[in-house]
């Protein structure tokens, strides 16, 4: 019997880029617009959040963007994120605040998926911020440029996980290592319908599923296991009738209920 009652995509930014960020070796030369979405999961235990989206100031500060987004590196540039897609705010719209929010999942550690937590902790959120173990010493190198320390590091406590497990009946974190060291997706039980895995991002795009092809950027170079990762949810898909909704695809998030709807 599943815990979960509602289920929220939050559309937190938009960044354009090369698809070959999204797809490893297709698509250069081809400029996409990616939704970044984190997703608010209300159950009978509490309200989840997977992913908290960027940190505002970091993208429309000119200074912090100037540091943060250096152009050597992101040449691409910084996403675009307006005030109506931080956390808070979505919150506010379902007359909710920080404070009511029991977990943070963090899915991984890349800025458009942690770059949030700070404003969540400032605005009085005192959740379980959630994340691998794996995933935190891979971040904690300084070898992954998507990785901005001060986005995690100084906001805790975080509870350090390892593997697989249960938030709660219906709700389960699921390993999908490759885009990252410990890279985690989402399973989802609703109330009505078929069953949800997030798939975070292992799978950014609809075509990464549908042709077992990796995501462009991937820790120390595994695509190989990245595949893997995107073969298993496609196999836990299909035994359980579930659907697997990609991270970083318009097309697939306009199919989505728009907020303030949810999916039940």
């Amino acid at each position: 019997m599943t815990r979960v009652n509602k289920l929220w995509p939050l559309l937190t930014a938009t960044h354009r880029y090369d698809k070959t960020i999204s797809t490893h070796g297709r698509g250069a030369g081809q400029m996409i617009d990616a939704p970044i979405l984190a997703y608010l999961i209300e159950t009978s235990n509490g309200r989840i959040l997977y992913d908290v989206g960027c940190d505002h100031s970091k993208i429309n500060d000119p200074a912090l963007c100037a540091q943060y987004y250096n152009p050597q590196t992101f040449s691409f540039g910084a996403p675009v994120m307006t005030e109506e897609q931080r956390i808070p705010s979505y919150l506010a719209r379902l007359g909710l605040s920080a404070a009511d929010i029991d977990v943070v999942f963090l899915g991984h550690l890349h800025f458009d998926h942690a770059g949030g937590l700070g404003e969540l902790r400032r605005c009085g959120c005192g959740a379980d911020v959630h994340v691998q173990k794996d995933e935190l010493a891979a971040a904690m190198t300084g070898q992954d440029v998507a990785c901005f320390a001060d986005d995690f590091v100084g906001h805790g406590p975080l509870k350090i996980t390892d593997g697989e497990y249960d938030l709660c009946d219906g709700v389960r974190a699921i390993s999908t290592p490759g885009h990252t060291a410990g890279h985690m997706s989402m399973w989802i039980t609703l109330p009505t319908g078929a069953p949800v895995l997030l798939a975070g991002d292992a799978a950014d795009l609809t075509e990464n599923l549908d042709d077992e092809v990796a995501p462009g950027g991937c820790w120390q170079g595994n695509y190989a296991q990245a595949i893997d990762s995107i073969r298993k949810l496609k196999q836990l898909g299909a035994s359980e009738g579930a659907q697997i909704w990609p991270n970083h695809d318009f097309a697939f998030y306009r199919r989505l209920p728009a907020f303030p709807q949810a999916c039940v």
